[in-house]
């Protein structure tokens, strides 16, 4: 049963709380932990809310040019940025495509890659873009790389008493750097079948990352390469061999493993060939 429910004005208390009871929670926008309280799939002594910690709110330039996406940032705001993004505009992408208007506009980027559930559209673009996570506790503030912070099914980086703080991603070193985020899905609105994320840099090099087919997004630094150097529907054929090998997903009522696999090189030619061509729009 429920026994407190906190509402912490700044990370340093919310961090206090959360190490002075393990079996306490911190809960952000809600819009998976209040479904996963009604069916009981966890029982909390305590609940820490994040809303009223403004530290955590917003998207913002730091000083050396990364953007810094706050852990409280809803998934419309980050989809609506108008910042200059570069090949981080994947994040933006993968925002818009999370399930519908009404989540986007209660769920948080920090509450989502927390729960870190494979098929969610975040992780992988994440991924891609190289973006860190910032992660606070009581012991002070520490950044881990995305694509170390997913380690297992539904476990992160995380330890006792932390929080996701913000999500910090590379400066755009011009307007030419791209990204796009491509996912196959039963119906718009849905979590991912599989989905594909593409970071195109200046200078030329691609990093992809794959969602949804196994318990962490996949990447394969011979597949980026490989991608780099040269874009050939044959290139992009053994990239994607390269990275259904490292596939290991699941059979669920939203695809069977083997649809899964057959999907990853699919979707990653759509990936490449979407993010070769310039948006017109913003970058």
């Amino acid at each position: 049963m429920l026994q407190g429910f906190y509402r912490p004005r700044t990370v340093a208390e919310a961090a206090t709380l959360l190490a002075g009871d393990p079996d306490a929670k911190p809960i952000a926008g809600g819009a998976t932990l209040v479904a996963m309280l009604n069916a009981r799939v966890i029982e909390p002594a305590a609940l820490v809310s994040l809303a009223a910690i403004d530290e955590i709110k917003g998207i913002s330039v730091m000083a050396d040019g990364r953007l810094r996406i706050g852990a409280f940032t809803r998934h419309s705001e980050t989809a609506e940025c108008t910042l200059p993004m570069g090949a981080s505009a994947v994040v933006r992408h993968a925002a818009s495509e999370i399930a519908n208007a009404t989540v986007r506009n209660m769920g948080t980027i920090g509450g989502s890659i927390a729960f870190a559930d494979p098929a969610l559209d975040y992780p992988p673009a994440l991924v891609a873009a190289g973006a860190e996570i910032e992660i606070a506790s009581t012991q002070g503030t520490r950044h881990v790389a995305a694509a170390e912070f997913f380690l297992d099914w539904y476990v992160t980086a995380l330890e006792p008493g932390e929080l996701v703080t913000a999500v910090l991603l590379p400066a755009p070193p011009d307007a030419s750097g791209r990204g796009v985020y491509i996912k196959h899905a039963r119906v718009a609105g849905d979590y991912a079948t599989a989905s594909v994320a593409a970071c195109l840099h200046a200078d030329g090099t691609l990093r992809v990352a794959v969602g949804a087919c196994g318990p962490v997004p996949i990447t394969d630094d011979t597949a980026n390469a490989l991608l780099s150097g040269d874009r050939s529907d044959a290139t992009i054929r053994r990239a994607g061999e390269l990275l259904v090998q490292h596939a290991d997903p699941l059979d669920d009522v939203r695809g069977s493993a083997d649809f899964r696999r057959q999907l990853i090189p699919r979707l990653l030619l759509r990936a490449v060939r979407s993010v070769e061509v310039p948006a017109g729009g913003r970058s």
